[in-house]
């Protein structure tokens, strides 16, 4: 399936590096990002030991596990519209169903088949990663999002993975809680708290339109300084400018953000 077309409010000073530019990149930070993560979770799991006097590391542990979960889905997100490896549909494909698998037992074509209905309908009935009954309600906005992703698929997935280190490998359950259910479920809340709560959330006193919006794609930015940036959702915070050019991979949307991607006076107007 082909990216999400491009806004015709995109700026057109604003290019792409070459292909092969794109692809080494890509894949240079999905190796170091899903390497770490998965370095991490196996030291955590089949090599560190919990103790009291180690416990402020195993904390400085999922806390870097959880970044690393973000970074892992936001690779996946890359593949979704194409722009991980530019032109290799059938690589962008099989990172992703790997990635997802690992993450948290997600299908691959489930997801990426919503995501591409999330950029046609942001913001509107039908789309999946909003919530048009509580458009400015975190939790209630939160538990939509959980029950329409985590199916029983998910829920398999992790009892299984649970059962197997606690019952058959016998790592204690306060750890495999600590270092690996926490992180997947705080990894959950960032994505969604930056990536989508904020980004697409009705303000108060806004009226029935939802206001604060730029255009039809009723995405907003967050104003954040790169290093903020990335440490909170890999730049998906800027994401009226990945709305706007799906084909922008999350390493280059601060680039798009400086080009003027997202300034207001690039808007399209929407017909009343």
């Amino acid at each position: 399936m082909p990216p999400a077309p491009v806004s015709s409010g995109m700026n057109p000073h604003f290019a792409l590096p070459e292909r092969s530019f794109q692809r080494a990149i890509g894949l240079a930070l999905a190796l170091a990002i899903a390497g770490s993560w998965l370095s991490i979770h196996a030291y955590a799991m089949f090599v560190f030991e919990l103790s009291w006097t180690n416990w402020p590391l195993a904390l400085v542990m999922a806390a870097v596990q959880c970044w690393l979960s973000v970074g892992v889905f936001i690779v996946c997100h890359d593949a979704m519209h194409g722009t991980l490896v530019p032109g290799r549909p059938a690589v962008n494909g099989a990172i992703g169903t790997v990635l997802l698998a690992l993450y948290a037992g997600f299908g691959w074509k489930h997801l990426r088949d919503a995501h591409l209905t999330h950029h046609k309908l942001a913001g509107h009935a039908g789309d999946p990663d909003f919530d048009e009954n509580n458009p400015g309600d975190f939790w209630r906005w939160y538990a939509t999002f959980f029950r329409r992703y985590f199916g029983w698929q998910s829920i398999l997935f992790v009892h299984t993975v649970v059962g197997i280190y606690w019952l058959v490998l016998d790592i204690p359950m306060v750890q495999i809680v600590m270092l690996y259910g926490l992180p997947a479920l705080a990894s959950s809340l960032q994505l969604f708290y930056f990536g989508t709560f904020r980004t697409h959330r009705h303000l108060p006193g806004a009226g029935e339109s939802g206001g604060g919006f730029a255009d039809h794609h009723n995405a907003r930015s967050d104003d954040f300084g790169t290093l903020a940036s990335l440490a909170s959702c890999f730049h998906f915070g800027y994401h009226l400018e990945h709305h706007r050019r799906p084909d922008v991979p999350w390493w280059a949307l601060p680039a798009a953000r400086r080009a003027g991607v997202g300034r207001v006076e690039l808007t399209e107007k929407v017909p009343a």
